[in-house]
C-alpha cells in the first residue's frame, strides 16, 4: 500500500479530498482501492449536480463488490474524470492522481474542518 498523501483530507468512508481555492477534487484512497481489488466499473455524477456532504454520488464496482462513493463536502459537481469510465483500473493504479472521480465547487468550506487529517486517517485504517 502506498503512503498517505499529507496534502489531502480524508473521510471515515475512505474518500479523499484535495482542495484548491473553492474547488475540491474527490477520489477514493489507496486503502479503499486495495480492499475493493480489481475495479471494473465506475459511474460518475452529472456535471451541474448539487450534492450535500454524505450524499451517494458515484459508484465503483470491483470483481468483489459494488460501493457507493459519498461526497465528503457540499457543492456543485463542476467536472468529472471521464477517462476512469473507460479505464477503471486507473483507480487501482493511481488512486491519488489520474484515478480521481469528480470536482466540486464548495458551497460550505467549513465542512472541510470535519474531515480527517492524514494522521487520523492513518490511525483509522491501522485500527
Amino acid at each position: 500500500m502506498s503512503s498517505i498523501p499529507s496534502d489531502l483530507k480524508y473521510t471515515k468512508s475512505h474518500e479523499w479530498v484535495r482542495v484548491n481555492g473553492d474547488t475540491a477534487t474527490v477520489g477514493i484512497t489507496d486503502h479503499a482501492q486495495h480492499e475493493l481489488t480489481d475495479i471494473v466499473f465506475v459511474e460518475l455524477p452529472d456535471v451541474g449536480e448539487n450534492v450535500k456532504r454524505g450524499d451517494d454520488c458515484a459508484v465503483v464496482e470491483s470483481a468483489k463488490t459494488a460501493s457507493d462513493i459519498c461526497s465528503p463536502v457540499s457543492g456543485v459537481i463542476i467536472e468529472t474524470n471521464r477517462p476512469i469510465v473507460d479505464d477503471p483500473a486507473s483507480v487501482n493504479s493511481e488512486p491519488y492522481d489520474s484515478g480521481w472521480f469528480f470536482k466540486i465547487k464548495l458551497s460550505n468550506p467549513a465542512e472541510l474542518k470535519g474531515l480527517l487529517s492524514p494522521a487520523k486517517y492513518k490511525a483509522q485504517i491501522k485500527g
